[in-house]
């Protein structure tokens, strides 16, 4: 019973519509406005970059949009994750 209340506490009880960030790193050569272009198509999105690695192979950005339920969110984050020049997305 204790395991189930902690599986239990740790879903997210979320309001959507909501904005949601999305971190992802890719190698810094790539276009994060690009690839976040090419996964979400025309939705509404906004891309902020955040820093670089400390040898400079890599990038982190913020990628901002709205997300309509737990499986749009997900399914956004499957996406991300699937990009080949996407190297982590958290």
């Amino acid at each position: 019973k204790v395991e189930e209340k902690v599986a239990h506490s740790k879903e997210l009880k979320l309001q959507y519509p909501l904005s949601w960030e999305y971190k992802i790193i890719l190698e810094k050569e790539h276009d994060a406005r690009l690839i976040s272009k090419e996964v979400l198509k025309d939705r509404d999105h906004h891309v902020k970059k955040s820093q670089d690695s400390a040898k400079g192979k890599y990038s982190s950005h913020a990628l901002h949009v709205v997300v309509n339920s737990d499986e749009d969110r997900k399914a956004i984050f499957d996406a991300l994750k699937q990009h080949k020049k996407i190297k982590f997305v958290l």
